[in-house]
């Protein structure tokens, strides 16, 4: 074992003693869980258009976001919306059908595409 290794173990037994020694002098803290509730904005708006898109939208992505938080986002191209609702669906875990994810990824570009 070079220094190097034999500073670094003893660094590492250092730490585990402090730690152990901080657990034996601290008292126990309790925890307290509140119940509290949370009033959210209401919103009655919706993506426009009467559209296969604007319909799909409206059912999956109005479920997490408000169509503002979608409007504010950069205008990004075809390939980067599908990206974005595949995330949603594969990442977030959002009950979007397989079908409509190019649906809704074709809407949003047409709405809010990179022109």
């Amino acid at each position: 074992m070079n220094n190097t290794q034999r500073i670094t173990a003893l660094g590492l037994v250092l730490a585990v003693f402090a730690a152990w020694a901080l657990l034996l002098t601290s008292p126990a803290q309790a925890v307290t869980l509140k119940n509290t509730s949370v009033k959210l904005p209401e919103s009655t708006r919706v993506f426009p258009g009467d559209s296969a898109g604007a319909k799909a939208a409206n059912s999956y992505c109005l479920m997490c976001h408000s169509v503002g938080m979608v409007m504010n986002q950069p205008d990004l191209g075809k390939a980067a919306w599908l990206v974005e609702v595949n995330k949603m669906k594969n990442a977030f875990k959002a009950p979007i059908p397989e079908d409509q994810v190019a649906i809704i990824a074709d809407y949003i570009d047409s709405i809010k595409g990179k022109k």
